[in-house]
């Protein structure tokens, strides 16, 4: 799929990793989706920027101590300051705002159910490189404990216009859309979650053969925890990489 031009605000921009063993997951991410890795230096922390067919597809960076390890989620601001206050303001948590130089601005937060995120303000990062295809992030959405609640925060907070997916006891679910497009969802996951489990966003990235990509994830060290299953929109597995990131894979089609 093509380069994004011009990702809308309030979208997911960016993801990378919290990796607790920053050699295995390089290791685990080049042999499942093929990507190459570049690392920065100690300026930056040694974060690593993930890259497939030269376009930046995501990053990571070491995690801290005694921290599961996750995906972080980015989603885009044209203004930091004001998105950080409008998180307060919605029931939300700011972290830290970091400035990276030369880059953007970040900012580090969870929504009121606890869910992990960030907000990313582009300047000479813009964000993905390449989306939706096999090897690449396809979808984010979050997995939520407080339906109703998460749908009026992204709506304040990050501006969000909803729509309705399904609405039904076994599937509820609404999406971020620009023009028609959907962007990211929200998925009342309340059914399934278990007691003391937070929210969480889930990240999905496109394969060509379900099947095949989860048989190298065992390979890698990772742990198949859904079988590959048909869903409407591709085959699917939810997974745990080699450190126990949460992650989910799509056939594309």
């Amino acid at each position: 799929m093509p380069i994004p031009t011009d990702i809308a605000l309030g979208a997911p921009v960016w993801l990378d990793l919290q990796s607790s063993d920053i050699a295995r997951s390089i290791e685990f991410y080049t042999g499942v989706f093929g990507w190459t890795h570049e690392q920065a230096g100690p300026e930056y922390n040694g974060y690593v920027n993930f890259s497939k067919n030269g376009h930046l597809v995501a990053g990571m960076a070491l995690n801290q101590p005694g921290m599961p390890d996750l995906w972080t989620v980015y989603l885009k601001t044209a203004d930091a300051e004001a998105t950080a206050v409008a998180i307060t303001a919605n029931g939300g948590h700011v972290f830290f705002t970091h400035e990276v130089p030369g880059f953007g601005i970040m900012i580090g937060l969870a929504d009121p159910s606890g869910a992990a995120l960030g907000a990313w303000q582009p300047s000479g990062h813009p964000g993905f490189g390449l989306v939706n295809e096999a090897g690449v992030p396809v979808w984010q959405e979050l997995h939520a404990t407080d339906y109703e609640g998460a749908l009026t925060f992204y709506r304040d907070a990050f501006g969000w216009t909803t729509t309705v997916m399904s609405d039904s006891e076994d599937f509820r679910m609404s999406t971020f859309s620009v023009g028609g497009d959907p962007l990211a969802g929200i998925f009342d996951a309340s059914g399934y979650l278990g007691v003391g489990q937070t929210a969480r966003w889930m990240p999905y990235f496109g394969v060509e053969d379900a099947d095949a990509a989860a048989s190298v994830v065992i390979s890698l060290g990772g742990t198949q925890l859904d079988p590959v299953t048909d869903s409407p929109f591709g085959r699917v597995s939810r997974l745990a990489d080699s450190t126990g990131a949460l992650l989910t894979i799509i056939q594309v089609m």
